[in-house]
């Protein structure tokens, strides 16, 4: 199982949207909050240089927004 990671904000519909696909597809992933952890708001800015949410990390590869078709092929499904 690939190893699924998202930085996001409580407040992002495309963040929820991300959540939902997940959800929908049993995949597991891990979610920081970039709204109240700093430590994870400056790794995401570490990595992207740039501060849009959602930031989805697949096996350590990223994607800034949510296009469901991109994530879906970073994740092995299509």
């Amino acid at each position: 199982m690939k190893k699924v990671e998202i930085y996001s904000t409580p407040t992002c519909h495309y963040c929820h949207m991300a959540k939902d696909f997940f959800k929908a597809n049993s995949i597991s992933y891990t979610e920081y909050d970039v709204a109240s952890n700093l430590e994870k708001r400056k790794e995401m800015l570490n990595l992207t240089n740039q501060m849009g949410v959602p930031v989805i990390v697949i096996d350590g590869d990223w994607a800034v927004g949510f296009n469901k078709p991109e994530v879906a092929k970073m994740l092995g499904l299509i």
